[in-house]
């Protein structure tokens, strides 16, 4: 996941990008908060739900146990609409005035309708650490980790020899990640973690420094998410480079200016990187779709493929 800035109707927004190896979409929209980016993984859908998912979503944001407990009891758990949502809040007598307590049920009553719906069961959120991204099953991308180093400004010459050796071990870790990526083995796991806890847990006597490698520390589980799903990748670089065309169109034409420009700008950059990652041209598929004569390839609908293609 990843996502950049945008412009519609002269407004600024943000673009949106999901994705993998066989596919990508693109959404823009007015607000890159959490709870946008739970609305799309909903993919099109509008409802809230509340079920075990969303209550485990609500103990781990730490709301209230009492207003859980409440929620819970409930026979209505199911809600069509946004507003079927806030008008149940409001009968439930909670306080729709605070605006982060409204905020983090909806969060919890949309992750309720992503797994409702049998989406995300399994699916690992890799993105750059960006707030809107931090969901249940979540890892972090280890180059934009990194950076973290690299924007500390040390004040001697010390102090930048601490930082480019800290450096060096976490290169050296990421290099090591991405070989035992090519052959994984379960056994290997224990010695990570612990080289894991060596670098960041480390004590250098400056204090920024310091501070940012506890600040990682804490992030081990997300880290060394890959030792439990070798299949992941280890930074976000393919979501950048998707998203490297909205960029280019955005320095060249601005932004669009109506839903109907915006939707189908969206849908052809999603279908365009799609296409590339499948081997399919982009052209040819468009001249299928379109019914242009003279053309011999026939190609299956790309939902149909992403399904077959191995990750």
């Amino acid at each position: 996941m990843d996502d950049t800035g945008a412009r519609h109707a002269h407004h600024d927004g943000i673009t949106t990008q999901i994705g993998g190896t066989r596919f990508s979409v693109f959404r823009t929209g007015r607000s890159k908060s959490r709870l946008n980016f739970l609305s799309l993984l909903r993919a099109g859908c509008e409802d809230y739900v509340i079920n075990d998912a969303a209550l485990d979503y609500m103990r781990y944001r730490k709301v209230a146990p009492d207003v859980i407990t409440r929620l819970a009891a409930h026979p209505k758990t199911a809600f069509a609409s946004q507003m079927a949502w806030y008008d149940h809040l409001v009968r439930l007598r909670l306080d729709v005035f605070d605006r982060t307590l409204v905020r983090e049920f909806s969060e919890a009553a949309l992750w309720g309708a992503v797994r409702h719906h049998g989406m995300m069961g399994n699916t690992v959120v890799v993105s750059d650490d960006a707030g809107q991204f931090r969901i249940p099953n979540h890892a972090l991308c280890w180059v934009h980790a990194e950076r973290l180093l690299q924007k500390l400004m040390p004040k001697t010459p010390e102090q930048t020899r601490k930082v480019d050796k800290v450096r060096d071990q976490v290169w050296g870790l990421y290099r090591d990640l991405r070989l035992w990526k090519q052959k994984p083995s379960v056994t290997d796991g224990p010695t990570f973690a612990q080289r894991f806890d060596e670098i960041f847990g480390q004590r250098t006597r400056y204090k920024e420094l310091g501070q940012l490698l506890t600040r990682l520390h804490r992030r081990k589980g997300e880290l060394l998410k890959v030792l439990e799903r070798p299949e992941i990748p280890l930074h976000t670089n393919a979501s950048e480079n998707d998203l490297r065309a909205c960029v280019t169109k955005r320095r060249i034409s601005d932004g669009t200016m109506s839903a109907d420009g915006r939707q189908p700008c969206n849908v052809m950059f999603g279908l365009m990187k799609t296409c590339r990652k499948l081997g399919i041209s982009f052209f040819t598929y468009l001249g299928d779709r379109l019914g242009v004569k003279g053309l011999t390839d026939c190609i299956p609908l790309l939902p149909e493929l992403v399904a077959v293609r191995p990750a």
